[in-house]
């Protein structure tokens, strides 16, 4: 017996000295994300079936912790988000349709990753697309621009020195950059940074086109009558972010100016020699831009697309 009680005793306290011994066991610290690393402005490029289509998101915060925005589609004005629902790095949101086909919400879901954010888009007709997007450049400039010379992007002859996307419509007639009817945008094969920007222009009666400064912020072209209210979607405005102060437009079939300077983000609008937009930042891309990449050059696109437009001096001054 006592033999048997000297071997249990020993056993236990060789176990108890081999639990003592082992390391204590640690478990890692549960990270949470953060709802600020959202906060900001994203330029974002879905993959559309293997074709690259640009959007982009703003989140803020609005009050203590709910998360709001503006999100930009591949065409359309920015449009806002009542609400940005985020959990540990993930996050979701619906958007109505405007222009599109279809009648669903666009349902964007997306997770941080990294420096950047990364999902997928649903859009009104049920079709899901993936989609990366990485902060969008503040595009600030510390001294003022030292200008160059200026260059004459239409000749009065021909379209050198431009290209159209799509089956072109575009001809010269009289010395008169003009697209009879709807059809292909036309894009200037030089790209540029900041610069001034002079345009003649003339539309018909219910027509509408546009300047994209950049190939990326539309100046909007439309016939819109002087009483209408100011808005950011109608003539002169910077589409769907930018109002005028007032309806610089003469109205159809007349010969009009623009004369837009823009140095970083900050753009200015002169309209038949008024000013309407003074030094005031562009958020982001407009629908319809041909990228997203903001802290690149881009080329002066027109709008040929929503009707009838005529052009007879484009000219640009570029910074050096």
């Amino acid at each position: 017996m006592y033999k048997r009680f000297l071997i249990c005793g020993i056993s236990c306290l060789l176990t108890a000295g081999a639990v003592q011994a082992l390391p204590a066991v640690t478990h890692p610290t549960h990270v949470t994300a953060d709802y600020k690393d959202l906060i900001g402005r994203w330029d974002i490029t879905i993959d559309q079936d293997g074709k690259p289509a640009p959007a982009w998101l703003e989140v803020k915060l609005s009050g203590n912790h709910t998360l709001v925005g503006y999100f930009v589609c591949i065409v359309g004005s920015a449009r806002p988000v009542a609400k940005v629902n985020f959990d540990n790095g993930k996050f979701n949101f619906t958007i109505p349709p405007q222009w599109e086909k279809g009648d669903r919400d666009f349902v964007i879901e997306g997770e941080l990753a990294g420096n950047g954010i990364q999902g997928t888009i649903t859009n009104s007709e049920g079709n899901t697309y993936s989609w990366k997007g990485v902060k969008a450049p503040y595009l600030k400039r510390t001294a003022a621009p030292v200008w160059g010379k200026p260059i004459e992007l239409f000749n009065g002859k021909d379209l050198k020195g431009w290209k159209a996307l799509g089956t072109n419509q575009w001809e010269v007639r009289n010395g008169i950059l003009t697209s009879p009817h709807s059809g292909a945008n036309l894009i200037s094969e030089q790209t540029f940074t900041d610069f001034k920007l002079h345009v003649e222009f003339r539309y018909h009666a219910g027509s509408n086109s546009g300047v994209y400064l950049r190939g990326r912020y539309e100046t909007q072209i439309e016939d819109s009558p002087q009483d209408t209210h100011p808005s950011n979607v109608l003539f002169s405005g910077i589409y769907g972010f930018l109002a005028p102060s007032e309806i610089a437009a003469l109205g159809p079939d007349k010969w009009q100016t623009y004369d837009i300077t823009l140095t970083g983000r900050m753009v200015t609008v002169v309209v038949n020699g008024k000013k309407v937009i003074c030094n005031q930042e562009i958020p982001g891309i407009t629908g319809g831009a041909l990228d997203c990449n903001e802290g690149e050059p881009g080329p002066v696109y027109i709008q040929g697309d929503h009707g009838p437009i005529e052009f007879r001096k484009i000219v640009i001054t570029p910074a050096k």
